[in-house]
């Protein structure tokens, strides 16, 4: 599906966009008007560390259906401090966050001090049960492991395993966790069969489109900087692994985040 064939969905919902990224900050509008083009209309956008929460805040401020988390990122584990895991609940409620992310953990990148990743992560699920919010779980090369501090955190959360990569079988034991799964460009490269093979087997009501973006762009764009405009991309991969159409591909994602994240109607 191109980006001149939008026409055919409307109101698609990017379910995690770094938009408040660096990489954005010279042309964001063109970004923003891109997506809107393209159809792609609400954007959900995942903070990384503490510093981004105002960035963020300012950002979905002025656009009514740009919606913000605030949240602390693996990755950057070694910027994080108890204090901000003290400030965060004081963030999500004044901030009117609609996630508790990005969280969770990194067996990728083997000099994160993998001990303080899973006690943030764990503090954070028990924030997110707190207030009532789902979360936006990365869980790159560590999915066993986030199973099982979402186990251990008990039945009260529920959010999205962001950017699956795990195995089929770890994916039903996150949708009997009350979890979803979000895929993005990854899905759209031909080389990626044992993904497309977990994907074509998941129940409907347990995935939504991604983009990721600036990252992880799509595949007729790999190398580039990613944008939301490009989850067209995901969402026609994404309707011929599942063998339905484009149409009801995008009202089951959209339905799914609408769900999970309590997203008001959307606005003409």
């Amino acid at each position: 599906m191109s980006l001149n064939n939008a026409s055919e969905v409307t109101n698609l919902i990017d379910t995690h966009v770094h938009f408040d990224d660096d990489r954005f900050d010279h042309d964001r509008n063109i970004v923003y008007k891109n997506a809107l083009d393209s159809g792609v209309t609400r954007l959900i956008v995942p903070a990384t560390t503490r510093h981004r929460w105002q960035k963020i805040q300012s950002l979905c401020a002025r656009h009514s259906q740009v919606y913000p988390t605030a949240g602390l990122h693996p990755a950057y584990i070694q910027q994080h401090k108890d204090s901000d895991l003290h400030d965060l609940p004081e963030a999500l409620e004044s901030g009117n966050c609609v996630a508790v992310g990005e969280c969770g953990l990194d067996g990728f990148i083997k000099e994160l001090d993998f001990n303080k990743q899973k006690r943030f992560f764990d503090q954070q699920l028990m924030i997110a049960t707190e207030i009532k919010l789902p979360v936006i779980v990365h869980a790159r090369s560590a999915v066993q492991e986030v199973i099982q501090s979402i186990r251990a955190a008990g039945k009260n959360t529920t959010g999205v395993i962001h950017s699956y990569n795990g195995s089929l079988e770890q994916a039903k034991q996150l949708i009997e966790l009350g979890y979803l799964l979000s895929f993005g460009g990854a899905i759209t490269y031909d080389r990626a069969t044992r993904l497309h093979k977990v994907v074509a087997e998941l129940p409907l009501d347990s995935i939504m489109l991604e983009t990721d973006a600036p990252d992880q762009t799509v595949s007729r764009n790999n190398g580039e900087r990613n944008e939301p405009a490009y989850l067209t991309e995901v969402l026609d991969r994404m309707a011929k692994l599942k063998k339905i159409s484009i149409k009801d591909m995008a009202i089951s994602s959209n339905r799914n985040a609408t769900s999970l994240f309590k997203l008001p109607p959307p606005v003409a």
